[in-house]
């Protein structure tokens, strides 16, 4: 029996050297011990970059809103510093005008002065937008309508002022030399309501 015993230890002895000696084995065994879990995670291609959004449309409207706004310049003038020209075509020859504001030939708000003698008369006319009209110095006489009517006429001192509303007909006559200050949309036009009282026709 201890014979017996004595041979079955030393097959197997032998059966497992012959297995650790078999051609793979061994450099599979060490492989698998050499190549720790952190090597192979290195091995792996690192994932894209993530992009960036750019700036959202609020913000950037947000962005804006901060800035301030251009502001037109200030300006100061005195009647010294008021140059006196031609008054606008259609109006009458004797009254010189000057602008404080803006552009009468052109689109936008103006103001302008009306300098005219004594017994000047504008005939019943209309214009394309509201006139805003403050007596300055003198005084003049306002009537409405499409007809001359001296009844039907008051009088606008000076510190008066007068709304003439878009395609309201007006007339008016000055009482000694009259300043007027008018105020309203370019580009500036008028339309008499009888042609032969245009100045333009005559």
């Amino acid at each position: 029996m201890r014979r017996l015993a004595r041979t079955l230890v030393g097959l197997s002895a032998a059966t497992a050297l012959v297995a650790l000696t078999a051609p793979g084995v061994g450099a599979h065994a060490a492989a698998t011990k050499s190549t720790p879990p952190a090597a192979e995670k290195k091995q792996q291609p690192p994932p894209p970059p993530e992009k960036k959004q750019p700036p959202s449309a609020e913000k950037k409207q947000a962005t804006a809103e901060k800035k301030p706004a251009a502001t037109a310049a200030h300006k100061v003038m005195n009647i010294a510093d008021i140059t006196w020209g031609p008054a606008p075509a259609g109006l009458p020859t004797a009254a010189q005008a000057a602008v404080l504001h803006g552009d009468p030939g052109k689109p936008g708000m103006f103001i302008v002065r009306l300098k005219a003698p004594d017994g000047t008369q504008i005939m019943p006319h209309w214009h394309h937008a509201d006139e805003h009209v403050t007596v300055i110095a003198g005084s003049v006489m306002v009537g409405m309508g499409p007809k001359w009517d001296d009844a039907g006429m008051q009088a606008l001192n000076t510190g008066g002022h007068a709304l003439m509303p878009r395609k309201q007909n007006h007339y008016v006559r000055t009482k000694g030399e009259t300043i007027l200050q008018i105020t309203a949309t370019g580009p500036f036009a008028i339309t008499y309501v009888d042609p032969k009282d245009d100045p333009r026709k005559k």
